[in-house]
């Protein structure tokens, strides 16, 4: 028996934080992973209004890390012991998608979560995990795709962070934009992901990084990771006046929504790129003229999960840790305990906290 926090259907409040909850058991080509840190990302918000489809009841979380308990006898990637970041989109290898280098938009396990059930509450109440893992557990069974291994010296609460909200950030500026030494970026919230998105720009050579935030409370945060400038919404144009003239080279939209997106599109010098990072609801419809997409010459371009490909850029993002180059430190805010989740769901709600990270331990 192990503590996991169940949300029974979307639209609850509270979750349910239980201790009688089992996993699977350990398939061939799976591995099972006690998890050491969980980050409280803003998907997970998303999961539980709805916004981000799961199948219910669902073990709420996807962003952590841990250590291999027990692996699967096809399993020769990572062995007991091993420290692992937890990837949420875990390549197959084979599908049309991987095959294309984009194994970022692979849906095979993905897919199988929606209709198989990792976990059991009080022994015979069937539950899903949120994107297939449901890090909010602190045991998980998960295919062995699904876990990277890390260096043993990275802190668990840094690791959970490598396996969503930085590779999405910092993902989407190397990956998705390509960002150019001395362009100009402006990025659209200035959440959790919104900083990691101004610290890869920072880390790209950009010359000037705007931070866009309503809430002028993160505006010095978002200084503190490398924005040059900020702005609300109600400044935003003669900001951007000041800063470019005509616009930004880059402008990231991370807050998930139309309106967003509008306001990036405007932000965006003509020819310029608008990077979609939000997750936003199937029923929020963004809309612009046949017009505009023809004779402005922007792009408009999806990161999702920054584009990543885990086996590749974990390494590199500890590398620029390393180098003192990657701030993950600051990107916490707290540190809390199981007991606290519910607490930790409404301080990230009211827009209180950059990340909160659970350590199980």
């Amino acid at each position: 028996m192990a503590r996991a926090a169940i949300l029974h259907a979307v639209g609850d409040e509270e979750l349910d934080l239980r201790d009688d909850v089992t996993t699977v058991e350990t398939g061939p080509a799976e591995v099972r992973v006690k998890i050491k840190a969980t980050g409280v990302c803003h998907s997970d918000l998303s999961a539980m209004t709805g916004v981000l489809p799961m199948s219910s009841p669902t073990v709420i979380g996807h962003e952590g890390a841990g250590e291999i308990l027990e692996v699967g006898d096809h399993v020769t990637s990572v062995q007991p012991g091993d420290h692992v970041v937890v990837n949420w989109t875990p390549d197959c290898g084979t599908c049309a998608e991987c095959l294309r280098g984009e194994p970022y938009l692979c849906m095979t396990f993905l897919g199988d979560s929606f209709g198989n059930p990792r976990f059991r509450i009080g022994g015979d109440t069937p539950a899903f995990g949120m994107a297939g893992v449901g890090t909010w557990a602190e045991e998980i069974v998960l295919p062995h795709q699904a876990v990277l291994k890390i260096d043993p010296d990275v802190p668990f609460e840094y690791a959970a962070l490598l396996g969503c909200g930085i590779p999405t950030g910092v993902g989407a500026v190397f990956n998705t934009a390509k960002v150019e030494p001395g362009s100009t970026v402006a990025v659209v919230g200035a959440g959790g992901v919104g900083l990691a998105v101004i610290q890869g720009a920072r880390i790209a050579g950009a010359s000037t990084i705007l931070a866009i935030d309503p809430n002028e409370a993160k505006h010095p945060i978002a200084k503190q990771f490398g924005a040059t400038h900020t702005a609300t919404l109600d400044t935003l144009d003669e900001t951007k006046g000041l800063l470019t003239g005509g616009g930004f080279d880059y402008t990231f939209e991370v807050v998930g929504k139309s309106a967003a997106i509008t306001t990036a599109w405007r932000t965006t010098r003509r020819g310029g790129d608008v990077i979609v990072v939000g997750a936003g609801a199937a029923t929020d419809n963004f809309e612009m003229s046949a017009f505009s997409l023809l004779f402005e010459g922007k792009s408009i371009k999806a990161s999702l999960y920054g584009g990543s490909y885990l086996k590749r850029d974990v390494p590199r993002f500890v590398a620029l840790w390393r180098a003192g180059k990657l701030d993950i430190e600051n990107l916490i805010t707290r540190r809390i305990r199981f007991e606290e989740l519910n607490d930790a769901v409404r301080a990230l709600t009211n827009g209180e906290v950059i990340r909160q990270v659970v350590l199980f331990d």
